[in-house]
């Protein structure tokens, strides 16, 4: 019965497809071409879809990028100047694709200087600092990621994201009270978004807080009852709180979900002493 449903679904889908039903986007059809490897298909797509259509705007972005990527930043350039065209003056989009595009050619300061010169085009947007914030934070540069990811919060940017972000960085700076309310806002922006309560977990652990941190992990594994990882967090918080027998039941239940058996190993050992 299942095999009949999914045979009758798939040829659902190719009638509708074949009726015109199901129309793909020209970005879509440049996107498929990508995966497969023919990016000059892609461009070429791309280039007749902007001459009839100018102002398609997703897929002159898509073609800044592509350009980018293949290093011809000369035409990622040219595409972006026509870009500034179609879009409000004060908007910050050509910039932020232009940083995009150097970033795809590995050059990591021009990008910056581009996300930054969004910031000032659009003095009121997040988007030029947080855009310059994360890649700051993802390249591993607190010191540069910080002044911009809280200029974006000052702007209004409020997603879990960028919260997780900052915590991140100020982590790193040792700013622990700091961290701490990023991850917060983050949580509260987001409560799906388990990497905040993390790094909860993380500044407690840090802070020498093993209270803090159980809560956390508990919340954790409340979430997602056969996360590991979790498990372990659990295990070494309860041991910290002199609560050794709770702490070996976590880690019996790491182990049964699959925790790297030396790491158990050594948390059993640590308990042993």
């Amino acid at each position: 019965m299942y095999k009949g449903r999914m045979r009758f679904a798939w040829a659902l889908s190719l009638a509708l497809f074949a009726s015109g039903c199901v129309t793909l986007s020209p970005v879509d059809r440049a996107l498929s071409l990508v995966r497969q490897e023919r990016q000059p298909e892609a461009e070429h797509l791309l280039e007749q879809e902007l001459i009839e259509h100018p102002d398609d705007l997703p897929a002159r972005k898509l073609m800044v990028r592509l350009l980018g990527e293949g290093g011809d930043l000369n035409r990622a350039r040219a595409q972006v100047d026509e870009l500034r065209k179609h879009v409000p003056q004060g908007d910050p989009t050509p910039e932020i694709e232009l940083g995009h595009a150097y970033e795809l050619a590995h050059r990591f300061e021009d990008a910056l200087a581009a996300y930054d010169e969004a910031a000032s085009v659009a003095p009121d947007s997040p988007l030029g600092p947080r855009e310059g914030g994360m890649r700051c934070a993802r390249w591993g540069e607190a010191e540069e990621a910080r002044p911009r990811l809280e200029e974006a919060v000052r702007r209004g940017a409020r997603d879990a994201d960028t919260y997780h972000a900052l915590g991140i960085v100020r982590l790193h700076l040792k700013d622990l009270d700091g961290a701490a309310e990023a991850y917060k806002k983050g949580l509260e922006a987001d409560p799906s978004h388990d990497e905040n309560l993390l790094g909860l977990a993380t500044v407690a652990l840090v802070r020498d807080d093993p209270a803090g941190a159980l809560a956390a992990y508990d919340a954790l594994v409340r979430k997602h009852p056969g996360y590991a990882a979790g498990q372990l967090g659990r295990a070494y918080a309860l041991a910290k709180l002199g609560r050794k027998e709770e702490a070996r039941r976590a880690l019996d239940e790491a182990e049964r979900l699959g925790a790297p058996r030396e790491n158990v190993a050594k948390q059993r050992a640590a308990l042993a002493e």
